[in-house]
């Protein structure tokens, strides 16, 4: 059975359910976007996908955006781990507050954004 978007969302608090809202407004605010569900995930896509919500928990999202090389010199990614055969990195971002999404964060989104053409 295929899940959908709001399978990943249903019962989550109202708190984390706004920052996923307010993720999505973000990458709009970028360009187009498509919302998907993946097995354990809600992916983010182009053409392809560019971005990952891995858990969302009572007061925070785990986002991941994977990038061809690292960014280590931030204050936005709480880890940095090589995606097994390829040659991309995943770069781990918790989102806590709306506060997060400052102007780091979403120049790192629209640098995903930007490589998922």
């Amino acid at each position: 059975m295929e899940q959908s978007s709001s399978d990943f969302l249903y019962g989550k608090t109202e708190h984390a359910l706004g920052l996923f809202a307010r993720l999505i407004t973000e990458f709009e605010a970028i360009g187009e976007v498509k919302v998907h569900a993946a097995k354990s995930m809600i992916c983010i896509a182009r053409k392809r996908n560019f971005a990952y919500v891995i858990y969302l928990g009572k007061d925070f999202l785990d986002l991941v955006l994977p990038f061809k090389q690292t960014f280590e010199n931030n204050l936005c990614f709480k880890k940095i781990k090589p995606v097994p055969g390829s040659d991309d990195f995943n770069h781990h971002i918790r989102i806590q507050s709306l506060d997060d999404f400052n102007e780091e964060v979403v120049k790192y989104m629209k640098m995903a954004w930007k490589g998922a053409c």
